[in-house]
Protein backbone atom coordinates (compact mmCIF):
# COMPACT_ATOMS: atom_id res chain seq x y z
CA UNK A 1 0.00 0.00 0.00
CA UNK A 2 1.26 3.79 -0.83
CA UNK A 3 1.23 5.24 2.57
CA UNK A 4 4.16 7.01 4.25
CA UNK A 5 5.18 4.14 6.89
CA UNK A 6 5.22 1.53 4.12
CA UNK A 7 7.74 3.48 2.58
CA UNK A 8 9.74 4.18 5.42
CA UNK A 9 9.62 0.44 6.89
CA UNK A 10 10.54 -0.20 3.16
CA UNK A 11 13.91 1.78 2.97
CA UNK A 12 14.98 0.56 6.64
CA UNK A 13 14.83 -3.03 5.77
CA UNK A 14 16.64 -2.05 2.67
CA UNK A 15 18.89 0.47 3.54
CA UNK A 16 19.20 0.58 7.34
CA UNK A 17 23.01 1.30 7.23
CA UNK A 18 23.19 4.00 4.62
CA UNK A 19 23.15 7.86 5.80
CA UNK A 20 20.05 9.05 5.51
CA UNK A 21 20.17 12.93 6.54
CA UNK A 22 23.22 15.31 7.07
CA UNK A 23 22.21 18.28 8.49
CA UNK A 24 25.45 20.02 9.73
CA UNK A 25 27.15 17.66 11.56
CA UNK A 26 24.53 15.69 12.37
CA UNK A 27 24.41 12.40 10.73
CA UNK A 28 21.68 9.56 10.99
CA UNK A 29 21.02 6.24 8.74
CA UNK A 30 18.24 4.91 7.67
CA UNK A 31 17.84 2.78 10.87
CA UNK A 32 18.30 5.72 13.01
CA UNK A 33 15.95 7.91 10.81
CA UNK A 34 13.10 5.48 11.21
CA UNK A 35 13.91 5.02 15.13
CA UNK A 36 13.47 8.66 15.29
CA UNK A 37 10.15 8.75 13.56
CA UNK A 38 8.79 6.13 15.44
CA UNK A 39 10.26 7.74 18.99
CA UNK A 40 8.46 11.19 17.72
CA UNK A 41 5.29 9.50 16.54
CA UNK A 42 4.80 7.96 20.30
CA UNK A 43 5.72 11.11 21.86
CA UNK A 44 2.86 12.85 19.80
CA UNK A 45 0.63 10.44 20.85
CA UNK A 46 1.53 10.89 24.33
CA UNK A 47 0.78 14.73 23.62
CA UNK A 48 -3.05 14.09 22.64
CA UNK A 49 -2.33 13.47 18.84
CA UNK A 50 -4.87 11.24 17.17
CA UNK A 51 -5.82 10.00 13.96
CA UNK A 52 -6.37 12.82 11.46
CA UNK A 53 -6.06 15.57 14.06
CA UNK A 54 -3.04 17.73 12.84
CA UNK A 55 0.04 19.13 13.75
CA UNK A 56 1.32 22.11 12.33
CA UNK A 57 5.45 22.70 11.42
CA UNK A 58 6.79 26.57 11.12
CA UNK A 59 10.74 26.10 10.33
CA UNK A 60 13.40 26.86 8.15
CA UNK A 61 14.65 23.28 6.54
CA UNK A 62 16.30 20.44 8.74
CA UNK A 63 16.54 17.11 9.51
CA UNK A 64 13.92 17.36 11.65
CA UNK A 65 11.63 18.75 9.49
CA UNK A 66 11.69 15.47 7.62
CA UNK A 67 11.33 13.56 10.32
CA UNK A 68 8.18 15.54 11.33
CA UNK A 69 6.85 15.01 7.91
CA UNK A 70 6.74 10.96 8.72
CA UNK A 71 6.36 10.66 12.38
CA UNK A 72 3.30 12.89 11.94
CA UNK A 73 1.40 10.10 9.81
CA UNK A 74 3.24 7.36 11.50
CA UNK A 75 1.09 8.32 14.54
CA UNK A 76 -2.04 8.41 12.11
CA UNK A 77 -1.95 12.28 11.67
CA UNK A 78 -1.66 14.62 9.16
CA UNK A 79 1.18 17.89 9.07
CA UNK A 80 0.49 20.78 7.88
CA UNK A 81 3.92 22.57 6.67
CA UNK A 82 3.49 26.24 7.21
CA UNK A 83 5.04 29.29 5.05
CA UNK A 84 7.76 30.80 6.70
CA UNK A 85 7.43 34.31 4.78
CA UNK A 86 4.02 34.67 6.73
CA UNK A 87 3.05 37.27 9.05
CA UNK A 88 1.76 36.38 12.93
CA UNK A 89 -2.12 37.01 11.58
CA UNK A 90 -1.88 34.96 8.29
CA UNK A 91 0.37 32.13 10.49
CA UNK A 92 -2.59 31.93 12.94
CA UNK A 93 -5.41 31.77 9.89
CA UNK A 94 -3.75 28.68 8.66
CA UNK A 95 -3.51 27.40 12.08
CA UNK A 96 -6.67 27.86 13.20
CA UNK A 97 -8.26 26.95 9.77
CA UNK A 98 -6.48 23.33 10.12
CA UNK A 99 -7.23 23.06 13.77
CA UNK A 100 -3.61 22.38 14.80
CA UNK A 101 -3.59 21.65 17.97
CA UNK A 102 0.74 20.91 17.94
CA UNK A 103 2.73 23.08 16.51
CA UNK A 104 6.44 22.46 15.74
CA UNK A 105 8.58 25.18 15.50
CA UNK A 106 12.18 26.39 15.33
CA UNK A 107 14.31 29.45 16.85
CA UNK A 108 14.07 31.89 14.07
CA UNK A 109 9.68 32.15 14.44
CA UNK A 110 9.90 32.46 18.12
CA UNK A 111 8.88 36.45 18.19
CA UNK A 112 5.68 35.03 16.35
CA UNK A 113 4.54 32.42 19.77
CA UNK A 114 2.76 35.23 21.46
CA UNK A 115 0.19 36.33 19.00
CA UNK A 116 -0.25 32.41 18.35
CA UNK A 117 -0.72 31.47 22.12
CA UNK A 118 -3.03 34.70 22.73
CA UNK A 119 -5.19 34.08 19.79
CA UNK A 120 -5.27 30.15 19.02
CA UNK A 121 -6.96 28.49 22.30
CA UNK A 122 -6.62 25.42 20.84
CA UNK A 123 -3.42 24.80 20.25
CA UNK A 124 -2.04 22.87 23.04
CA UNK A 125 1.43 22.18 22.54
CA UNK A 126 4.63 23.62 21.09
CA UNK A 127 7.53 21.96 20.57
CA UNK A 128 10.90 23.93 20.38
CA UNK A 129 12.80 21.93 17.37
CA UNK A 130 16.22 23.65 17.15
CA UNK A 131 18.94 23.24 18.98
CA UNK A 132 20.55 25.64 22.06
CA UNK A 133 18.25 26.81 25.15
CA UNK A 134 15.01 25.58 25.50
CA UNK A 135 12.65 28.49 25.74
CA UNK A 136 10.42 28.91 28.39
CA UNK A 137 7.11 27.29 28.04
CA UNK A 138 7.82 24.91 25.06
CA UNK A 139 8.66 21.30 24.74
CA UNK A 140 12.07 20.51 23.84
CA UNK A 141 11.77 18.14 20.47
CA UNK A 142 15.24 15.56 21.63
CA UNK A 143 13.99 15.48 25.08
CA UNK A 144 10.51 14.20 23.82
CA UNK A 145 12.35 11.60 21.52
CA UNK A 146 15.00 10.44 24.92
CA UNK A 147 11.88 9.80 26.68
CA UNK A 148 9.64 8.05 24.17
CA UNK A 149 9.43 4.58 23.29
CA UNK A 150 8.98 3.37 19.51
CA UNK A 151 5.55 2.68 18.50
CA UNK A 152 4.65 0.65 15.96
CA UNK A 153 2.88 2.94 12.83
CA UNK A 154 -1.14 3.24 12.74
CA UNK A 155 -2.96 1.54 10.47
CA UNK A 156 -4.06 4.07 7.74
CA UNK A 157 -6.07 3.60 4.51
CA UNK A 158 -3.95 5.11 1.60
CA UNK A 159 -5.99 7.74 0.40
CA UNK A 160 -6.52 9.25 4.01
CA UNK A 161 -4.95 12.83 4.42
CA UNK A 162 -1.27 12.66 5.17
CA UNK A 163 -0.82 16.46 4.75
CA UNK A 164 -2.73 19.71 4.49
CA UNK A 165 -0.40 22.30 2.35
CA UNK A 166 -2.28 25.72 1.92
CA UNK A 167 -1.83 27.86 -1.45
CA UNK A 168 -1.13 30.96 -1.35
CA UNK A 169 -1.16 32.92 2.05
CA UNK A 170 -0.12 36.48 0.78
CA UNK A 171 -3.15 37.97 -0.63
CA UNK A 172 -6.68 36.77 -0.28
CA UNK A 173 -7.80 34.06 1.67
CA UNK A 174 -5.49 30.51 1.55
CA UNK A 175 -7.17 27.26 0.94
CA UNK A 176 -6.02 23.89 2.33
CA UNK A 177 -5.23 21.62 -0.07
CA UNK A 178 -5.76 18.15 1.20
CA UNK A 179 -3.14 15.30 -0.27
CA UNK A 180 -3.66 11.53 0.70
CA UNK A 181 -0.87 9.01 0.96
CA UNK A 182 -1.80 7.51 -2.35
CA UNK A 183 -1.57 11.60 -3.86
CA UNK A 184 1.78 12.45 -2.78
CA UNK A 185 3.70 9.04 -3.34
CA UNK A 186 1.86 8.18 -6.46
CA UNK A 187 3.18 11.46 -8.10
CA UNK A 188 6.34 10.55 -6.98
CA UNK A 189 6.35 7.24 -8.47
CA UNK A 190 5.02 9.15 -11.30
CA UNK A 191 8.08 11.31 -11.65
CA UNK A 192 10.73 8.90 -11.20
CA UNK A 193 9.32 6.48 -14.28
CA UNK A 194 10.64 8.62 -15.76
CA UNK A 195 13.46 10.34 -13.99
CA UNK A 196 16.80 8.57 -13.64
CA UNK A 197 16.82 8.68 -9.81
CA UNK A 198 19.54 5.93 -8.36
CA UNK A 199 20.01 4.25 -4.60
CA UNK A 200 23.18 6.21 -4.20
CA UNK A 201 21.92 9.58 -5.40
CA UNK A 202 22.24 12.85 -2.88
CA UNK A 203 19.57 15.44 -2.76
CA UNK A 204 20.49 18.96 -1.08
CA UNK A 205 17.24 20.82 0.17
CA UNK A 206 17.78 24.54 -0.47
CA UNK A 207 14.07 24.73 -1.60
CA UNK A 208 11.75 25.70 1.31
CA UNK A 209 10.47 22.52 2.54
CA UNK A 210 6.75 23.75 3.35
CA UNK A 211 6.53 23.70 -0.49
CA UNK A 212 4.83 20.80 -2.40
CA UNK A 213 7.67 21.04 -4.82
CA UNK A 214 10.52 20.14 -2.03
CA UNK A 215 7.73 17.01 -0.31
CA UNK A 216 7.98 15.83 -4.30
CA UNK A 217 11.75 15.55 -4.32
CA UNK A 218 11.48 14.30 -0.65
CA UNK A 219 9.34 11.48 -1.40
CA UNK A 220 11.37 10.61 -4.70
CA UNK A 221 14.29 10.44 -2.35
CA UNK A 222 13.05 8.41 0.40
CA UNK A 223 11.22 5.90 -1.58
CA UNK A 224 14.78 4.94 -2.78
CA UNK A 225 16.43 5.62 0.08
CA UNK A 226 18.94 8.37 -1.26
CA UNK A 227 20.81 10.38 1.33
CA UNK A 228 19.34 14.12 2.33
CA UNK A 229 21.19 17.09 2.85
CA UNK A 230 20.10 20.09 4.43
CA UNK A 231 20.31 24.02 4.31
CA UNK A 232 18.16 26.38 6.12
CA UNK A 233 17.35 28.02 3.17
CA UNK A 234 18.74 28.91 -0.28
CA UNK A 235 21.76 31.37 -0.65
CA UNK A 236 24.61 30.47 -3.36
CA UNK A 237 27.68 30.15 -1.23
CA UNK A 238 25.93 27.59 1.21
CA UNK A 239 24.72 25.90 -1.73
CA UNK A 240 27.72 25.81 -4.15
CA UNK A 241 29.35 24.70 -0.68
CA UNK A 242 27.49 21.92 -0.13
CA UNK A 243 27.25 20.82 -3.00
CA UNK A 244 31.11 20.30 -2.73
CA UNK A 245 31.64 19.26 0.58
CA UNK A 246 28.61 16.79 0.67
CA UNK A 247 28.95 14.98 -3.29
CA UNK A 248 25.67 16.23 -4.24
CA UNK A 249 24.24 14.72 -6.72
CA UNK A 250 20.48 16.97 -7.44
CA UNK A 251 19.16 19.54 -6.32
CA UNK A 252 15.73 21.64 -6.78
CA UNK A 253 16.12 25.15 -7.36
CA UNK A 254 13.32 27.86 -8.10
CA UNK A 255 14.08 29.74 -11.32
CA UNK A 256 14.76 32.82 -9.82
CA UNK A 257 17.63 30.46 -7.83
CA UNK A 258 19.32 30.20 -10.82
CA UNK A 259 19.76 33.19 -11.67
CA UNK A 260 20.61 33.99 -8.59
CA UNK A 261 23.35 31.31 -8.95
CA UNK A 262 24.36 32.82 -12.58
CA UNK A 263 25.10 36.11 -11.12
CA UNK A 264 27.47 34.97 -7.99
CA UNK A 265 30.40 36.59 -8.34
CA UNK A 266 32.12 33.71 -6.79
CA UNK A 267 30.11 31.01 -8.62
CA UNK A 268 33.80 29.63 -10.31
CA UNK A 269 35.38 29.31 -6.94
CA UNK A 270 33.41 26.34 -6.47
CA UNK A 271 33.36 22.11 -7.65
CA UNK A 272 29.97 21.07 -8.37
CA UNK A 273 31.38 18.23 -10.13
CA UNK A 274 29.40 15.61 -8.46
CA UNK A 275 26.03 17.09 -9.33
CA UNK A 276 24.04 15.35 -11.84
CA UNK A 277 20.86 17.33 -12.66
CA UNK A 278 18.91 20.94 -11.55
CA UNK A 279 15.36 20.25 -11.25
CA UNK A 280 13.44 23.46 -11.92
CA UNK A 281 10.46 24.45 -11.41
CA UNK A 282 7.29 26.00 -9.35
CA UNK A 283 7.54 29.38 -12.03
CA UNK A 284 8.48 30.29 -15.32
CA UNK A 285 12.08 30.06 -16.55
CA UNK A 286 13.44 33.11 -18.50
CA UNK A 287 15.06 31.21 -21.67
CA UNK A 288 17.68 33.51 -21.21
CA UNK A 289 18.50 32.35 -17.82
CA UNK A 290 18.30 28.70 -18.91
CA UNK A 291 20.70 28.88 -21.74
CA UNK A 292 23.55 30.59 -19.52
CA UNK A 293 23.18 28.06 -17.11
CA UNK A 294 23.01 25.28 -19.98
CA UNK A 295 26.08 27.06 -22.10
CA UNK A 296 28.35 27.11 -18.18
CA UNK A 297 27.49 23.95 -17.15
CA UNK A 298 26.94 21.44 -20.35
CA UNK A 299 27.48 18.50 -18.38
CA UNK A 300 24.55 18.95 -16.02
CA UNK A 301 20.91 17.71 -16.82
CA UNK A 302 18.56 20.16 -16.79
CA UNK A 303 15.45 18.81 -15.96
CA UNK A 304 11.39 21.12 -15.70
CA UNK A 305 8.47 20.40 -13.61
CA UNK A 306 5.54 21.99 -13.80
CA UNK A 307 2.04 21.61 -11.95
CA UNK A 308 0.68 22.88 -8.99
CA UNK A 309 -0.19 21.91 -5.11
CA UNK A 310 -3.16 20.18 -6.08
CA UNK A 311 -1.76 17.68 -7.65
CA UNK A 312 0.79 16.78 -5.39
CA UNK A 313 2.29 18.89 -7.37
CA UNK A 314 3.83 17.08 -10.42
CA UNK A 315 1.94 17.41 -13.66
CA UNK A 316 4.38 17.52 -17.03
CA UNK A 317 8.12 17.57 -16.56
CA UNK A 318 10.19 18.33 -19.37
CA UNK A 319 13.40 15.97 -19.91
CA UNK A 320 17.28 16.46 -19.73
CA UNK A 321 16.94 15.48 -23.58
CA UNK A 322 14.82 18.47 -24.36
CA UNK A 323 16.93 20.81 -23.60
CA UNK A 324 18.39 21.11 -26.88
CA UNK A 325 19.98 25.32 -27.19
CA UNK A 326 20.10 25.29 -30.91
CA UNK A 327 18.35 24.12 -33.89
CA UNK A 328 14.35 23.39 -34.70
CA UNK A 329 14.15 21.44 -31.27
CA UNK A 330 15.39 24.33 -29.19
CA UNK A 331 11.65 25.25 -29.36
CA UNK A 332 10.92 23.03 -26.47
CA UNK A 333 12.77 25.35 -24.29
CA UNK A 334 9.69 27.25 -23.20
CA UNK A 335 7.53 24.15 -23.10
CA UNK A 336 6.54 22.87 -19.87
CA UNK A 337 7.48 19.01 -20.92
CA UNK A 338 4.83 16.68 -20.90
CA UNK A 339 2.35 14.91 -18.90
CA UNK A 340 3.96 11.94 -16.85
CA UNK A 341 2.70 8.17 -16.91
CA UNK A 342 -0.61 8.51 -15.21
CA UNK A 343 -2.06 12.27 -16.05
CA UNK A 344 -4.57 12.80 -18.68
CA UNK A 345 -3.76 16.26 -19.65
CA UNK A 346 -6.07 18.76 -21.91
CA UNK A 347 -6.21 21.93 -23.29
CA UNK A 348 -10.31 23.13 -22.35
CA UNK A 349 -12.03 26.17 -23.33
CA UNK A 350 -15.08 27.63 -21.20
CA UNK A 351 -17.40 24.77 -21.47
CA UNK A 352 -14.89 22.11 -20.61
CA UNK A 353 -14.51 21.19 -24.29
CA UNK A 354 -10.75 20.42 -25.65
CA UNK A 355 -9.85 22.62 -28.24
CA UNK A 356 -7.40 21.78 -31.25
CA UNK A 357 -3.22 21.52 -30.73
CA UNK A 358 -1.93 24.81 -30.97
CA UNK A 359 -5.09 26.42 -29.61
CA UNK A 360 -4.75 28.33 -26.08
CA UNK A 361 -7.32 27.27 -23.42
CA UNK A 362 -7.56 26.25 -19.44
CA UNK A 363 -4.65 23.49 -18.78
CA UNK A 364 -6.44 21.03 -16.83
CA UNK A 365 -5.51 17.26 -15.73
CA UNK A 366 -6.96 13.84 -14.37
CA UNK A 367 -4.81 11.59 -12.31
CA UNK A 368 -4.30 9.92 -9.31
CA UNK A 369 -2.10 12.74 -7.80
CA UNK A 370 -5.07 14.89 -8.09
CA UNK A 371 -6.15 16.18 -4.11
CA UNK A 372 -8.63 15.15 -2.17
CA UNK A 373 -10.30 18.73 -2.12
CA UNK A 374 -10.15 21.94 -0.36
CA UNK A 375 -10.46 21.80 3.41
CA UNK A 376 -13.98 22.90 3.89
CA UNK A 377 -14.76 24.48 0.78
CA UNK A 378 -17.02 22.32 -0.72
CA UNK A 379 -18.06 24.85 -3.45
CA UNK A 380 -14.58 26.09 -4.48
CA UNK A 381 -13.91 22.30 -4.67
CA UNK A 382 -16.46 21.14 -6.70
CA UNK A 383 -15.65 24.59 -9.41
CA UNK A 384 -11.78 23.54 -9.32
CA UNK A 385 -12.92 19.74 -9.93
CA UNK A 386 -15.47 20.17 -11.68
CA UNK A 387 -16.73 17.22 -14.42
CA UNK A 388 -13.57 15.33 -12.80
CA UNK A 389 -10.87 17.85 -14.77
CA UNK A 390 -8.82 19.61 -12.11
CA UNK A 391 -8.64 23.16 -13.52
CA UNK A 392 -5.78 24.16 -12.84
CA UNK A 393 -6.18 28.33 -13.88
CA UNK A 394 -3.27 28.44 -15.99
CA UNK A 395 -3.57 29.27 -19.49
CA UNK A 396 -1.66 27.20 -22.11
CA UNK A 397 -1.87 25.48 -25.47
CA UNK A 398 -0.36 21.47 -26.28
CA UNK A 399 1.47 20.78 -30.02
CA UNK A 400 1.29 17.95 -32.00
CA UNK A 401 4.05 15.95 -29.95
CA UNK A 402 2.27 16.37 -26.72
CA UNK A 403 3.93 19.20 -25.51
CA UNK A 404 2.65 22.16 -22.91
CA UNK A 405 3.47 25.27 -23.14
CA UNK A 406 2.13 28.06 -20.91
CA UNK A 407 1.33 31.20 -21.66
CA UNK A 408 0.64 32.77 -18.67
CA UNK A 409 -1.55 32.34 -15.03
CA UNK A 410 -5.77 33.51 -16.24
CA UNK A 411 -5.12 35.78 -13.65
CA UNK A 412 -1.89 37.68 -15.44
CA UNK A 413 -3.11 38.01 -18.91
CA UNK A 414 -3.10 41.72 -19.77
CA UNK A 415 -6.13 42.46 -22.09
CA UNK A 416 -4.92 46.08 -23.54
CA UNK A 417 -7.04 47.75 -26.26
CA UNK A 418 -8.75 44.54 -26.86
CA UNK A 419 -5.79 42.43 -27.51
CA UNK A 420 -4.34 39.97 -25.09
CA UNK A 421 -1.09 40.06 -23.56
CA UNK A 422 0.65 37.01 -22.02
CA UNK A 423 3.52 38.52 -19.00
CA UNK A 424 5.73 35.62 -19.31
CA UNK A 425 6.09 36.29 -23.24
CA UNK A 426 6.91 39.92 -22.49
CA UNK A 427 9.14 38.72 -19.25
CA UNK A 428 10.88 36.07 -21.25
CA UNK A 429 11.91 39.09 -23.93
CA UNK A 430 12.99 41.05 -20.94
CA UNK A 431 15.53 38.88 -19.70
CA UNK A 432 17.18 38.41 -22.84
CA UNK A 433 18.43 41.90 -22.30
CA UNK A 434 21.88 42.07 -20.64
CA UNK A 435 21.04 44.33 -17.72
CA UNK A 436 18.60 42.17 -16.56
CA UNK A 437 18.70 40.83 -13.06
CA UNK A 438 14.92 39.92 -12.24
CA UNK A 439 11.48 41.49 -13.74
CA UNK A 440 7.84 41.33 -13.22
CA UNK A 441 5.71 42.31 -16.26
CA UNK A 442 1.67 43.66 -14.65
CA UNK A 443 -0.79 45.31 -16.31
CA UNK A 444 -1.33 48.86 -14.58
CA UNK A 445 -5.10 51.05 -15.32
CA UNK A 446 -4.87 53.21 -18.57
CA UNK A 447 -7.24 55.71 -19.58
CA UNK A 448 -6.62 54.76 -23.36
CA UNK A 449 -6.22 51.19 -23.76
CA UNK A 450 -8.35 49.71 -19.81
CA UNK A 451 -4.33 48.24 -18.74
CA UNK A 452 -1.22 48.96 -19.87
CA UNK A 453 1.99 46.54 -20.01
CA UNK A 454 4.38 47.70 -16.78
CA UNK A 455 7.71 45.81 -16.23
CA UNK A 456 9.42 46.29 -13.26
CA UNK A 457 13.19 45.50 -13.58
CA UNK A 458 16.19 44.87 -11.52
CA UNK A 459 18.80 45.83 -13.41
CA UNK A 460 22.44 43.79 -12.58
CA UNK A 461 24.69 46.30 -10.42
CA UNK A 462 27.35 46.52 -13.36
CA UNK A 463 25.16 47.71 -16.18
CA UNK A 464 23.65 50.86 -16.61
CA UNK A 465 20.15 50.42 -18.92
CA UNK A 466 17.26 52.72 -19.41
CA UNK A 467 13.69 52.50 -20.30
CA UNK A 468 13.90 53.53 -23.78
CA UNK A 469 16.81 50.97 -24.81
CA UNK A 470 14.75 47.95 -23.00
CA UNK A 471 11.62 48.90 -24.85
CA UNK A 472 13.71 49.22 -27.80
CA UNK A 473 15.03 46.00 -26.78
CA UNK A 474 11.65 44.31 -26.58
CA UNK A 475 10.23 45.99 -30.12
CA UNK A 476 13.19 43.55 -31.75
CA UNK A 477 11.55 40.22 -30.46
CA UNK A 478 8.01 40.52 -29.96
CA UNK A 479 4.90 42.59 -31.45
CA UNK A 480 4.47 46.25 -30.26
CA UNK A 481 1.22 45.74 -28.44
CA UNK A 482 2.79 43.24 -26.00
CA UNK A 483 5.98 45.78 -25.35
CA UNK A 484 6.16 47.39 -21.89
CA UNK A 485 4.10 51.05 -22.13
CA UNK A 486 5.91 52.09 -18.93
CA UNK A 487 9.25 50.85 -17.17
CA UNK A 488 10.30 50.86 -13.38
CA UNK A 489 13.96 50.41 -13.01
CA UNK A 490 15.55 49.63 -9.54
CA UNK A 491 18.61 47.75 -7.50
CA UNK A 492 16.83 46.52 -5.29
CA UNK A 493 15.51 42.87 -5.32
CA UNK A 494 11.88 42.19 -6.40
CA UNK A 495 9.99 40.84 -3.81
CA UNK A 496 9.81 36.51 -3.17
CA UNK A 497 7.45 34.34 -1.44
CA UNK A 498 8.66 31.72 0.65
CA UNK A 499 8.76 29.69 -2.31
CA UNK A 500 11.22 32.03 -3.92
CA UNK A 501 8.21 33.14 -7.02
CA UNK A 502 7.79 37.02 -7.26
CA UNK A 503 5.29 38.20 -5.67
CA UNK A 504 3.40 40.38 -8.78
CA UNK A 505 0.12 41.19 -6.27
CA UNK A 506 2.33 43.47 -4.23
CA UNK A 507 4.07 45.26 -7.08
CA UNK A 508 0.35 45.39 -8.49
CA UNK A 509 -0.75 46.86 -5.29
CA UNK A 510 0.45 50.68 -5.39
CA UNK A 511 -1.07 50.97 -9.12
CA UNK A 512 -4.45 49.38 -8.55
CA UNK A 513 -5.55 50.79 -5.06
CA UNK A 514 -8.47 52.91 -4.96
CA UNK A 515 -9.76 51.26 -8.50
CA UNK A 516 -13.05 49.71 -9.02
CA UNK A 517 -11.23 46.91 -11.14
CA UNK A 518 -8.40 45.23 -9.98
CA UNK A 519 -6.64 42.15 -11.48
CA UNK A 520 -5.41 40.87 -8.07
Amino acid sequence: MLTFSNTLKRVVQQRGQVVATINGERRHSWAEFGQRVARLASALQGLGLKRQNRVAILSLNSDRYLEAMFAVPWAGGVYVPINTRLAAPEVEYWMANSSSEILLVDRSFLPLLPHLRQTLPQLKHIVFMDDGELPEGLLGYEDLLAAAQPMAAVEVDPHDMVALYYTGGTTGRSKGVMLSHHNMLFNALQGMVVQTYLEQETFLHVAPMFHAADAYNAMCFCTIGATHVFAPGFDPQTTLELIGQESVTRVLLVPTMVAMLMNYEGLDNYDISTLKSIFYGASPMPEAVLKAAMAKYPELEFMQAYGQTEASPVLTILMSDDHVPEGPRSRLLKSAGRAVPGVTLAILDEQDREVERGTIGQICAKGDNVMLGYLGMEETTAETLKNGWLHTGDGGYMDEEGYLFIVDRVKDMIISGGENVYSVEVEQAIYRHPGVAACAVIGIPSEQWGEQVHAIIQTKADNQTSEAEIIKHCKSLIAGYKCPRSISLQSEPLPLSGAGKILKNELRKPYWEGMAKSVN
